[in-house]
């Protein structure tokens, strides 16, 4: 297999993921961007990077830590090996705030529905 096949695309949808991206620092990006090159990359992404949300319908997060900073970006699969980036947050403490999983599902459902 071609050394720079990737197994999946990541891909943008509208702005959810960029505005919490133009607001982290150059090292932060630099995890992020590095992740999802991972995650693009590997066949089996370990579930350090790439985790399915449970009690959701096809939602993941990418994970991304950085230091003691935790990041997830919130996206679902289209196609099987396009992934779609939803909503990104700053983790604070052990859950997942509700919010931010609702709003991710928000976008999932709104992204299909325009398909």
């Amino acid at each position: 297999m071609a050394k720079n096949q990737k197994h999946r695309k990541i891909t943008f949808y509208k702005n959810y993921f960029q505005d919490f991206f133009a607001k982290q620092n150059k090292k932060v990006k630099a995890k992020i961007v590095w992740t999802f090159d991972l995650v693009e990359d590997l066949q089996r992404v370990p579930e350090t990077y790439l985790k399915h949300l449970e009690n959701t319908d096809g939602l993941y997060e990418i994970r991304v830590q950085l230091g003691s900073d935790i990041f997830r970006i919130f996206c679902f699969f289209d196609q099987g090996q396009l992934v779609v980036l939803a909503n990104g947050f700053q983790k604070k403490t052990q859950m997942t705030p509700k919010k931010e999983i609702e709003m991710a599902l928000k976008i999932k459902a709104e992204y299909e529905s325009e398909k």
